[in-house]
């Protein structure tokens, strides 16, 4: 008998049974994958942005070249157009997408009856978990990126590639000097949707109802988003998950100003490691034959 087979037993394991080859990571974004709700989230994100071209082609020229407003810098290069795009999409399409990659990975294992099963391959708890979260938020991550980089495609092939001009000061920036920047608005994207990411996982684990999930995730964003406005909240308002959202606009200012972004990244981060953390917590602990 080999020393690997005898341990097994010992251990009261069959024999080649080893926890870390359950469940790889392959298999799970294979699964995740074929999924229709990922093949038609992504379509969306990577249609979005040829829809807003023709929207700004075939609508209404405005005739005041004088505005400052982001909306209607977009035509202007390809980089305001990726940021504008960015702008509109950041506050809620970006935020369903993540909700519905991350709350509907285990919620929906667990209405298909399929949770049980996979625990009794077996594959441990925390290594599921994990498993699942990783997957989630690389796809979640995927989204974010995809969208304004399309949105950068789009734009540079139906406006030309030129100098972003600034909202509200109308400066001109180099795009060569933008470029380095934008990659860290988008770092900056990913990481104040953990945030989400991390509600709709911890609401995923503690439910059946994909859409209950998802939907309790998007409605974080709203309250939030309401509570902000309410100036009489005062410096409160900092600790609220979407108050720092739009801090990545300071980033493409002439002299960027990254205070409001590293605030944000701090409140997101912390806000995302305490939910991961009650999501297996919780999961540890969850009946899943009920």
């Amino acid at each position: 008998m080999s020393p690997l087979t005898q341990e097994s037993q010992d251990l009261g394991q069959a024999s080649g049974y080893a926890p870390g080859r359950t469940l790889p990571l392959r298999v799970e974004i294979l699964r995740q994958f074929k999924r229709r709700r990922t093949l038609v989230m992504f379509g969306l994100l990577l249609a979005l942005p040829w829809l807003l071209v023709v929207a700004f082609q075939f609508g209404p020229q405005r005739g005041d070249q004088g505005s400052l407003r982001l909306s209607d810098l977009a035509t202007q290069g390809g980089l305001n157009f990726a940021a504008f795009a960015l702008s509109v999409s950041a506050s809620f399409l970006l935020v369903v997408a993540v909700a519905l990659f991350c709350g509907d990975t285990v919620a929906s294992e667990a209405s298909w009856s399929s949770l049980r099963y996979l625990l009794a391959a077996p594959v441990p708890r925390s290594r599921l978990l994990r498993q699942k979260l990783i997957v989630a938020l690389g796809y979640s991550a995927a989204a974010v990126t995809a969208l304004p980089l399309m949105a950068l495609l789009a734009g540079t092939l139906a406006f030309g590639w030129h100098d972003i001009r600034v909202p509200g000061t109308g400066e001109l920036i180099p795009a060569a000097d933008v470029l380095p920047k934008f990659a860290v608005v988008i770092g900056y994207a990913l990481v104040s949707q953990l945030v989400v990411a991390s509600l709709a996982f911890l609401l995923s684990v503690g439910t059946d109802s994909p859409l209950g999930a998802v939907g309790g995730a998007v409605g974080l964003v709203i309250v939030s988003s309401i509570l902000q406005a309410v100036e009489a909240l005062g410096s409160v308002r900092e600790f609220l998950p979407t108050f720092w959202n739009a801090a990545w606009l300071d980033a493409l200012a002439p002299q960027p100003d990254y205070s409001g972004m590293i605030k944000g990244v701090a409140v997101s981060v912390t806000y995302s490691v305490i939910l991961i953390a009650l999501a297996f917590r919780r999961f540890r602990r969850k009946d899943v034959v009920s």
